[in-house]
């Protein structure tokens, strides 16, 4: 067998003893070791399922398999150093639908029972939680001795019960700027850098409350890769991503966004509670096995609540019909749960995309690299997708996508080829929302925010169902001051994505502009949990704390990560007001020393804090000439209010021209 194919319990055929006998799941390095404990079993006269067949994969191999551990008395993982090495193989498949079973299982009733074949420590973290919590048997090499195989019998007798694991122990849980103050385009830009590169791995535990899960909701979690290629993992993520976008554009379901479903990659979190935390009903689950330009993709799809399969199918396809693939793939999806397809669906999931195996390629690369540095990311996405629109001239797709990465290198060179990108991805595909949307981005970018509302409504009616479009036209709005659309917006959003922390940063920019700071600082809170590591989200909620007046807690926040520029200017305030007027000054100082005249707005907005009216307005006019970005918040930016009564500042405002 080869190294990503497992063997897998599979009899002749189904007899009456069916029930009564032992699955058998292991990676194929531990084949040699497999084989001698089902020899032991048998020689004892237990039944044991052992499949030594090199067929993986197909509809009638998959189904079975499924029936199998669905009808095993006990379920064996074979645990080894082969297990923690590798996170692609059938074994993890098997693994994640035996866990799914114990769930049913009532806790006094043996089902479990997992043996270690070398040295590995049973800390090991690659193993589902439900393995640690049952005593481990060591069968070095997969020497059996009698004993095992009688307290296999045992088990199958029910004379035994599960020995629980000693110790017990809990689950693992495992461009240029932004605003100074959390203006709307800092959070366009943050939603469009978190749906590119942050994917946060997040373990919730939900209370244990009554599941009632909206009705036709799903998340669609990361296909398993299995291409014996570590290296085609881009593609098992891509096309993924590409089956949960044409899941959204059907109406009537509510789709998990990417970034909360693929926070459990890697995880081996049961789906129940994969289903609770993201609030879905259904669980659609894969496996992707790619041979030059063909692919073999298996499907699943879950009832969250019951926990039984609802449809599962396996397509084999060539790359060029991809765009097929996913439109089969949703309207089955959508059938199962019984969800009317209104108007062409397949025109709708195939709009912008492209039928060239070699660009759809490139185009996938282009949505998933990442490298250290963000902005070395960003130019190799470029590449990446300037090589699937070389490979075909009319991928919308690529041209929207393109725009969005210009949007976070904003020279004057990167704004004309953002524009021209996002014009070029609407002239190919008029009702593509990804196009409007960069489009939308690129207005905001230039100030003008007729244009950008227009594109930006444009993109939400679109996609409704997309949490990076709702994020984007939440910020936006807000900083319009349209704020009670906003945050139904912003709260749409966080329910498609809860585990994004972006979503919540989004509602937190919503609500501290329209002056509801207890339920901004609540909103930015839930962000920082998310995500401890992102700075701006304590500055954020420091600026929150000083809006509402609370100096020492907004002092506290701010320090939390004060090398960052924004952190320094927040200080600045925050000083000055405890009477700290030196260390203010200080603050400024470093700020200035390392933000230069590009941040002209948030000088603007220090003055102002400061009470020193003409500095702050010379500064608002270098911002304006500077056409600094960061004025997209003039009209509702709380910290400039100082400044609303002086006639230079409303001249700006009406040379900005703000939509009413």
């Amino acid at each position: 067998m080869s190294t990503e194919e497992v063997g897998a319990a599979h009899p002749s055929s189904e007899s009456s003893r069916a029930k009564g006998a032992v699955f058998l799941s292991y990676a194929s390095q531990d084949g040699a070791a497999a084989k001698r404990i089902c020899e032991a079993l048998r020689a004892a006269g237990i039944e044991v399922w052992f499949d030594r067949s090199e067929l993986r994969g197909g509809d009638a191999w998959d189904q079975s398999i499924r029936r199998q551990i669905k009808t095993c008395a006990l379920f064996v993982p074979i645990i080894s150093q082969h297990t923690h090495e590798r996170a692609e193989g059938y074994f993890r498949l098997e693994w994640k639908l035996a866990v799914d079973r114990s769930h049913l299982i009532t806790p006094d009733k043996a089902f479990l029972v997992p043996v270690v074949v070398d040295e590995t420590g049973d800390d090991e973290e690659r193993v589902p939680d439900k393995f640690r919590e049952v005593q481990w048997t060591r069968l070095p090499g997969g020497e059996t001795a009698p004993e095992f195989a009688t307290r296999i019998r045992k088990l199958l007798s029910g004379e035994l019960v599960p020995l629980s694991a000693a110790p017990q122990r809990p689950p693992t849980v495992a461009g240029r700027r932004t605003l100074f103050l959390p203006t709307m385009f800092a959070v366009a830009l943050a939603a469009v850098a978190a749906y590119l590169l942050v994917q946060k791995p997040w373990d919730a535990r939900p209370a244990a409350t009554t599941f009632t899960p909206p009705p036709h909701s799903v998340a669609v979690l990361p296909f398993v890769n299995m291409s014996g290629d570590k290296e085609q993992e881009y593609f098992s993520d891509g096309l993924t991503e590409e089956v949960l976008n044409s899941l959204s554009e059907i109406d009537e379901l509510k789709v998990a966004a990417r970034t909360s479903a693929f926070s459990f990659k890697g995880k081996d979190t049961d789906i129940g509670t994969i289903a609770r935390t993201l609030n879905v009903g259904a669980v659609l689950e894969g496996s992707v096995r790619r041979s030059g330009n063909t692919v073999r993709v298996t499907t699943q799809l879950i009832n969250a609540i019951t926990g039984f399969h609802l449809w599962s199918h396996t397509y084999d396809r060539d790359l060029g019909d991809v765009l097929k693939l996913e439109t089969e793939i949703a309207s089955a999806v959508a059938g199962a749960l019984k969800v009317s397809l209104l108007g062409d669906t397949a025109a709708k999931i195939e709009l912008g995309g492209t039928r060239n195996p070699a660009a759809f390629d490139a185009y996938l690369r282009g949505r998933t690299l990442r490298s250290a540095n963000v902005n070395d990311t960003f130019r190799a996405r470029i590449a990446a997708f300037s090589e699937a629109i070389r490979l075909d001239p009319n991928y919308a797709l690529a041209y929207a996508w393109r725009s969005l990465m210009y949007s976070n290198l904003p020279t004057p060179d990167f704004l004309n080829r953002q524009e021209a990108d996002a014009r070029e991805a609407v002239r190919l595909a008029p009702g593509l929302a990804e196009g409007y949307a960069a489009l939308g981005l690129f207005f905001r970018q230039t100030l003008d925010f007729t244009q950008a509302r227009e594109n930006s409504e444009r993109a939400r009616a679109l996609a409704p169902g997309s949490a990076n479009v709702l994020a984007m036209s939440g910020a936006f709005l807000a900083g319009m001051g349209q704020f009670d659309e906003a945050i139904s917006v912003a709260h749409r959003a966080v329910a498609l994505d809860p585990l994004n922390e972006n979503s919540h940063a989004t509602l937190g920019w919503a609500l501290l502009l329209g002056r509801r700071y207890r339920e901004a600082i609540a909103a930015f809170s839930q962000a920082i949990a998310l995500n401890p590591e992102r700075d701006q989200l304590y500055v954020f909620r420091g600026w929150t704390y000083y809006l509402l007046g609370d100096l020492e807690s907004a002092r506290s926040s701010c320090e939390t990560k004060r090398d960052h520029w924004e952190s320094q200017g927040c200080l600045a305030i925050i000083y000055d007001k405890l009477g700290r007027h030196v260390d203010s000054e200080s603050m400024l100082a470093k700020m200035r020393a390392k933000m230069g005249n590009a941040a002209a707005y948030s000088y603007a907005a220090i003055y102002a804090q400061w009470g020193n009216i003409p500095k702050a307005l010379e500064w608002l006019e270098n911002a304006m000439q500077l056409r600094d970005r960061d004025l997209e918040g003039l009209k509702t930016d709380p910290l400039m209010d100082p400044l609303r009564k002086e006639p230079r500042f409303q001249a700006a405002m009406r040379e900005l021209k703000f939509p009413d």
